[in-house]
């Protein structure tokens, strides 16, 4: 009996790790893709800015269709381990399909197919965290928050690794290096996160409150603009940085790992103060930063000065990362799934509108007027946000 209850306190504990470790290494795949694809596609696969941009939208596309129709499906039936999984080994198959190949078309057709299964498997995993706390009666807020923590510190060390071996080693070793991130994930997927398959009485959909609609649209659109404007900032500050500001491209790595790095506490932070300010307040107040910080970027060139500009940067996006999430959560009880899908498909949604916007400012003019856009958009959530009511 001793040893029964010493198994069950230390449960618990072994689990949350897990979560954590899956969370870390989905966001260290994600974090060697994204702040150097659009150098690949410039140096690797040899496009145009337009092209570029497309590639960005068409990738958005295809991530929102594949994430909406998983995340319908995980509500329902079946059980979201073993579609984690499934999302772990496509991910990496998609990864090898980057470090191998060179054309355009493949690479945007069944590249981003595969990709997009493997991205989704971070909203999912999320989902199944909070089905994880409400059944174990873990405060959820600051559970999620710890959990998008650890996507933040991925991305500490993930962009300056990436600009590592994409400079020193070429973009196959990046790539490879990142379906062994998808790999690992999926093993520890498959021996360490808990089976909660789903019964006949929780398969029935469920609808958000009538009365929530009108702040989830508000929502929406506002979580859509804020990541509008990031994505435009991942897409063109590489080629900004290299291409009109003349400085090295590993310092791109720096800006993001330094973002990402300010972003921990800032979300840990969020997390404990969350029920006394509330969720509201907190977006409104990332929403601002994001205004000061775009700002910024349309006057200020020097190295260290755009390094110090990460701490709004990191407002930004870790209060919208992480409250943003459970904002929609609380809006949609019962929908753990659709509700985390929801919020991922406005990363998807700004990745479309950015890539369609970046690309085609950057061929008419050039890569600062990007950040005029950008600051439109920042703008624009902060008017959606102040419409928004506390939940």
């Amino acid at each position: 009996m001793p040893t029964s209850s010493a198994v069950t306190r230390r449960t618990p504990d072994l689990t949350s790790l897990a979560f954590l470790a899956v969370a870390f290494l989905t966001g260290i795949a994600g974090a060697l893709q994204t702040p150097t694809l659009s150098l690949f596609l410039e140096t690797e696969v040899k496009v145009r800015p337009a092209l570029v941009g497309l590639f960005f939208t068409g990738s958005a596309v295809i991530g929102i269709l594949v994430s909406q129709f998983l995340a319908g499906r995980s509500d329902k039936k079946g059980d979201r381990k073993s579609l984690i999984f499934l999302c772990c080994m496509l991910g990496a198959l998609g990864f090898t399909l980057f470090a191998w190949s060179r054309n355009y078309y493949l690479l945007l057709l069944v590249g981003v197919l595969l990709t997009s299964f493997g991205s989704t498997a971070n909203p999912q995993m999320f989902a199944l965290a909070r089905e994880h706390a409400d059944r174990t009666g873990r405060e959820a807020v600051m559970f999620t928050s710890i959990m998008r923590a650890q996507v933040s510190l991925a991305w500490v060390i993930g962009p300056p690794i990436a600009f590592a071996l994409a400079l020193g080693f070429g973009f196959k070793a990046m790539y490879l290096a990142g379906a062994a991130a998808f790999v690992l994930c999926g093993l520890l997927v498959w021996k360490r996160l808990p089976s909660m398959p789903k019964t006949a009485a929780a398969s029935a959909p469920l609808a958000a409150p009538r009365q929530h609609r009108r702040d989830a649209l508000l929502l929406f659109g506002a979580s859509t603009l804020m990541w509008t404007a990031n994505s435009m900032y991942l897409i063109n500050m590489p080629l900004y940085m290299v291409h009109e500001l003349r400085l090295p491209e590993r310092l791109v790595g720096v800006l993001m790992g330094t973002a990402a790095g300010l972003e921990i506490p800032i979300m840990l932070i969020a997390g404990l103060v969350a029920k006394r300010c509330g969720k509201r307040c907190l977006m409104r107040g990332a929403a601002v930063a994001g205004v000061l910080f775009y700002c910024g970027l349309l006057f200020i060139t020097g190295s260290w000065q755009l390094i110090a500009l990460q701490l709004l940067n990191a407002a930004f996006i870790g209060v919208l990362a992480g409250i943003g999430m459970l904002y929609f959560q609380d809006l949609m009880p019962g929908q753990a799934g659709t509700a985390t899908t929801l919020f991922t498909n406005t990363i998807r949604v700004g990745w479309v509108i950015a890539g369609a916007i970046a690309g085609a400012v950057a061929e008419i003019w050039n890569y600062h007027a990007v950040f005029y856009a950008a600051l439109a958009m920042a703008a624009g959530a902060t008017l959606c946000l102040w419409k928004l009511r506390e939940v």
